[in-house]
């Protein structure tokens, strides 16, 4: 079974805030479809955290390397793609979109293996998952009202980032906390993301420090990129020093990134993203090598329902990965998977069962949000195995 074609599909039109300096709007596109066709006429999807514009290009330089290639051998395939593009500017585009062509090949293998993937990389320690609601924080008088919905539909864990948290004074700081624990309960998991790959932050490792100790106060369960993502030795100091736990990793790609974080103990928790770090393959790789040093490995989840799916199996094959990221509101995990997604009573949300990434895609979805005629996408993406 050989690579026949590989498309992208950029989505725009709702695009959600991201938090960043210069705030998205609706029409810009950050997350990118992968479709993935094999000349049986099977096919996989995968996401990446880039633009279109990037995507394509990127492919347009990975197509001699793909083209043919076995679509059942992802980490063959896609560590053959990685060796040979270090000279392209390794960890930006290119590595973004080999990730979404990995997770499209992985679709594919456990389609044709008639296995979930999450089996296929390490087997299926739990059925269902927890996931946390994950929102922008707003000012401490909306908080309330962000997150009040969110536990009304059935959501337990929360991670609150980014908006004035770091960019104003402690005291705002402390008012965005305080609100948003009263309006969670005592009962819920409560995270704090502090953003600090934005552009320019302007906080140091001394503001980090108390900041954790304001977080502990209030019985947060994680801190999360509380500093500028290249200073390791300040995330070092800060782990030992804070009374809770220190996560981050989203911005960093392939394992060989990783390992200096890892082994210098720069984190409690990992958080590799998947369609930005190298796809299922790499994150695998890294969570192995996370739990080698006795760090856990929860994945970053910005993205799509086809993340959302990876991140759902990579969750399963891992035995202390318990919690997965959800973006709430956001069409693009919502209205991509047929008949979306389900918490269960216990908020909860189950992980796909069903062969590949076990995720229907709604192609009328895509194609609005793709800007692409529903025909042409039909054509293209409906399995026809011959």
């Amino acid at each position: 079974m050989r690579i026949e074609e590989i498309r992208a599909y950029g989505l725009r039109g709702r695009t959600p805030e991201g938090g960043w300096s210069n705030e998205l709007q609706p029409e810009d596109c950050v997350h990118t479809l992968i479709a993935v066709r094999t000349d049986s006429g099977l096919v996989g999807w995968g996401s990446v955290f880039t633009s279109e514009d990037l995507v394509r290009a990127s492919l347009a330089v990975l197509k001699p390397l793909y083209s043919g290639e076995c679509a059942i051998e992802p980490e063959r395939v896609t560590e053959k793609l990685h060796q040979n593009t270090f000279w392209l500017g390794r960890g930006g585009s290119i590595t973004h979109t080999i990730s979404g062509i990995d997770i499209a090949l992985w679709d594919i293998t456990g389609k044709v293996m008639g296995q979930p993937v999450g089996r296929l990389i390490g087997g299926r320690y739990r059925e269902r998952v927890r996931p946390y609601a994950s929102l922008l924080m707003r000012e401490p008088e909306r908080m309330a009202a962000e997150l009040l919905p969110v536990k009304a539909q059935g959501f337990r864990a929360f991670k609150i980032g980014w908006g004035p948290f770091g960019r104003r004074d402690n005291a705002t700081d402390e008012a965005i906390v305080r609100s948003a624990r009263e309006a969670v309960g005592a009962e819920s998991l409560l995270m704090v993301d502090a953003g600090a790959s934005d552009a320019y932050w302007p906080q140091g490792y001394k503001w980090a420090v108390r900041a954790a100790e304001m977080l502990a106060d209030y019985n947060v369960y994680w801190f999360e990129e509380a500093l500028h993502p290249d200073a390791l030795q300040d995330y070092v100091a800060l782990r030992r020093a804070a009374r809770i736990p220190i996560t981050g990793g989203e911005v960093l790609t392939r394992r060989q990134a990783f390992q200096p974080w890892l082994e210098a103990g720069a984190f409690d928790i990992v958080q590799p993203d998947v369609t930005k770090c190298g796809g299922i393959s790499e994150e695998r790789r890294i969570a192995v090598m996370a739990r080698d040093h006795g760090v856990r490995f929860i994945p970053h989840g910005w993205n799509t329902a086809l993340g959302l799916a990876a991140d759902l199996h990579l969750a399963s094959a891992f035995a202390d990965t318990d919690l997965v990221e959800y973006l709430t509101g956001s069409p693009f995990i919502d209205d991509i998977a047929e008949g979306g997604w389900r918490l269960d009573a216990d908020g909860m949300l189950g992980i796909p069962s069903a062969p590949g990434l076990g995720v229907e895609v709604n192609l009328d979805a895509v194609a609005e949000f793709a800007r692409v005629p529903v025909a042409e996408l039909r054509a293209f993406t409906t399995s026809n195995v011959r």
